[in-house]
């Protein structure tokens, strides 16, 4: 080999000065996990849970669309005409399937202010009725709670009814695979460290591993996006939570109301909502942490003018989410589940042919006149892995058009599994 300028000790001497970075960008910015992330949640108040819940939404949104005039007529309605017809047996086929996709029990604004004992009652029965639902097979594949915040007004409660919904959940078995928890009204680091507490806490006292509890945090507070220090806590709380954060959620209303916007004007899409998912959009990049829009309280129910307005508004945001990078976000109602799918359905089928085609040339060369690098491939395959996963696409289609299999294709999107699965 020819001789270079530089000795080992003098690349040695790099690495030791580097190490700090090499240590941060592997424990704080490991990538996504591989690990599916739903396309909503759904919230309902805690004691409205049933185990046929997920089944009669189902039945109520296709009771809704048939009425309208079917599932294609409606995403004609939305502006969705030119995949109407390959649309509509996609999401016929995911109300009866797969309605609710993540299912969130409300302890917090949709639940109110009740008598402890009414409210510690509906933490232990909503914990049994979790159970069963597993049990059966008829829970969503994300299923979990929403407990009032950590300030001090609500602290204690907030707490208790988490002790009883987690402690009666061991009591009938494993921990769903799909629960989650979350934090709502975030407005410290602190809050979020003492959460972190509260799960090594119950970890060691309820007999589970290190590490299987985490929580996602509702950012619906200015003050985790510009702290009174000047720092942007949002961005904080990610590594100063051992991990334990799996999500990021933007809670439109309140956050708006915070900044004092009239009522008339709090929207997803008001630029002050813009910012503050923006900057967590940065706080979350290549950490692992996942991120959920929020909601709109336009529901689709009553005149039939305003729910064919609703629909439209409704399919329009969703789109507007996923175009920003936001592949999840919150439904109230069952009769926005027809145009959540809708719309994220076409957001992938109209995407797919151009991915696919590249991810075929990348894979297999079958186009010359592509060239993509590495980053953007995977970035390809996360869109159709994340088409897939939702029941946009079907592994035939993926398979015939990309010339892969999908298991390729979540290898590509995700190099860090298969590097973890490799060393297993």
């Amino acid at each position: 080999m020819p001789a270079g300028t530089l000795g080992e000790g003098d690349l040695a001497d790099i690495d030791a000065r580097l190490a700090g970075t090499d240590t941060l960008l592997r424990t704080e910015y490991p990538g996504d996990d591989g690990s599916r992330q739903p396309i909503h949640t759904l919230y309902v108040p805690a004691d409205r849970f049933r185990l046929d819940l997920p089944a009669a939404f189902g039945r109520t949104a296709a009771e809704v669309v048939s009425a309208f005039g079917g599932t294609a007529a409606l995403a004609r309605a939305v502006g969705l005409g030119a995949l109407a017809e390959e649309l509509a047996p996609l999401v016929d086929a995911k109300l009866e399937r797969e309605p609710i996709e993540d299912l969130r029990l409300d302890f917090e604004d949709g639940y109110g202010s009740r008598p402890d004992a009414e409210e510690d009652a509906d933490a232990v029965l909503a914990a049994e009725r979790v159970s069963a639902a597993v049990a059966a097979g008829v829970a969503p594949p994300f299923v979990g709670i929403r407990f009032k915040c950590f300030e001090e007004p609500t602290r204690r409660r907030g707490i208790r009814t988490l002790d009883l919904f987690l402690t009666t959940l061991v009591a009938n078995g494993p921990l769903p695979d799909g629960l989650v928890l979350t934090l709502p009204k975030v407005t410290t680091v602190e809050q979020v460290e003492a959460m972190v507490e509260l799960c090594e806490l119950f970890e060691q006292r309820l007999g589970l591993a290190v590490g299987r509890l985490r929580f996602e945090v509702q950012m619906e507070t200015p003050q985790l996006i510009v702290a009174a220090d000047g720092s942007v806590p949002v961005a904080t709380l990610l590594h100063r939570a051992d991990g334990r954060v799996s999500a990021l959620h933007y809670g439109t209303y309140d956050y708006s109301a915070s900044l004092q916007i009239a009522a008339a004007h709090q929207s997803m899409e008001h630029p002050a909502a813009d910012f503050a998912k923006q900057v967590m959009q940065v706080a979350v990049a290549e950490t692992g942490v996942r991120l959920s829009d929020g909601s709109t309280n336009v529901i689709p129910v009553g005149d039939p003018v305003h729910v064919e307005e609703a629909w439209k508004l409704h399919a329009r945001l969703v789109r507007r989410s996923l175009e920003r990078g936001y592949y999840q976000g919150w439904d109230l109602h069952a009769a926005q589940l027809p145009t959540r799918y809708l719309a994220t359905y076409a957001f992938y089928r109209e995407g797919f042919a151009t991915a696919a085609k590249r991810l075929d040339n990348y894979l297999h060369g079958s186009d010359a006149t592509i060239m993509d690098e590495p980053a953007t491939a995977r970035a390809l395959a996360r869109f159709v892995v994340r088409g897939l996963e939702c029941g946009a696409l079907t592994a035939e289609e993926v398979r015939s058009a990309t010339g892969s299999e999908p298991v390729e294709l979540v290898r590509l999107a995700h190099p860090k599994l298969v590097i973890t699965e490799d060393a297993s």
